[in-house]
């Protein structure tokens, strides 16, 4: 994949962000960290200790639990989206070519929040979990990633 120079790529997961800007060639991306930030996403039994409600049916002995709400993945969705807005801001500031690497759902999260400033300036989006890897791990997934 060809990475301009210049272009920014953000890199994260469920609980993980890191922003870089490639310092190097189009085909040899060299990426110097801008910022990073985590995010403890507790499990669920520590957010809720609830079980889920129970519903009866009007006739008959039938019952029926309700599904639990899945307070974790919750947290990281709301994080997702903390990150784009991120991606919102820097894009309407800088009006620099993006390219996003996330886990498959955080991509999806994400594509729910982009505005039409975003997706005129994403470059690419790659469904890779690389938010725990080094800069020059992300830099060799972007240089072998065929578009």
């Amino acid at each position: 994949m060809l990475v301009p120079h210049g272009t920014m790529v953000m890199v994260l997961d469920g609980a993980k962000m890191a922003l870089f800007r490639n310092r190097g060639t189009d085909f040899t991306p060299d990426l110097e960290a801008v910022d990073h930030s985590a995010h403890h996403a507790a499990k669920t039994a520590e957010l809720g200790t609830d079980k889920p409600g129970r519903s009866f049916s009007s006739t008959g002995h039938g019952r029926s639990a309700y599904q639990s709400t899945d307070f974790h993945q919750a947290e990281e969705d709301a994080f997702a989206k903390a990150a784009t807005d991120t991606l919102n801001a820097l894009v309407a500031q800088s009006k620099l070519g993006f390219i996003v690497v996330a886990t498959p759902h955080v991509l999806g999260v994400m594509r729910k929040q982009y505005t039409a400033n975003v997706r005129t300036h994403l470059l690419g989006e790659i469904d890779k979990d690389y938010a725990s890897r080094s800069a020059t791990d992300i830099a060799v997934l972007l240089r072998d990633h065929e578009a």
